[in-house]
């Protein structure tokens, strides 16, 4: 009798991808607030706010999610995982918040999606 079965994650791949996750919905997040504040509300402020969260969630669907609807290779996942987070980090230093922050924002960020790239492997 012979079983197809799909490799389990184990648990540290788990968590790699969990922490992934995370820093990705932070930078959807940093996008979409910097959009509702880098324009006087109400009218270009919410328009643009909720025109960069659609946009970053659409790429991050597309691209990004763990089941994405357009498959590519690891190459240009990485390329948009990273413009994702060069915008996040972006948006944070446009806020007036000090550079050391974004800075290991972007570079955890980046870190955490090479670990569980080459994890996913």
């Amino acid at each position: 009798m012979t079983s197809t079965t799909t490799p389990q994650p184990t648990r540290s791949t788990a968590t790699l991808q969990l922490v992934r996750g995370l820093f990705q919905l932070v930078a959807i997040v940093a996008i979409t607030v910097w959009g509702f504040l880098a324009w006087p509300l109400p009218f270009p402020g919410i328009l643009t706010g909720l025109g960069l969260m659609a946009l970053a969630v659409l790429l991050w669907a597309l691209f990004l999610s763990p089941r994405p609807v357009l498959r590519v290779d690891r190459f240009a996942a990485a390329l948009f995982e990273l413009l994702l987070l060069a915008a996040a980090v972006g948006a944070i230093l446009s806020l007036g918040i000090f550079w050391v922050w974004p800075a290991l924002f972007g570079v955890a960020g980046a870190v955490i999606g090479y670990l569980s790239s080459r994890r996913a492997r």
